[in-house]
């Protein structure tokens, strides 16, 4: 008997239909999903960040 908050309320999954269970499970994936978008953001903002450290020690100091 698994329970679901939406919107300040509790349900139980079971007395959901197989409609309502199956956008629940859609949701989480996009929950999931995002998670995952963010993380490899960072990642990618990192490694942007360092190759533009490594870029500016790499370019003439005259210019």
């Amino acid at each position: 008997m698994a329970k679901v908050t939406i919107d300040g309320k509790e349900y139980d999954t079971e007395m959901l239909s197989e409609e309502a269970r199956n956008n629940i499970q859609n949701i989480q994936y996009c929950e999931q999903r995002l998670a995952e978008l963010k993380r490899e953001m960072a990642l990618a903002q990192t490694a942007r960040n360092a190759y533009a450290r490594v870029l500016a020690s790499a370019l003439p100091k005259d210019a």
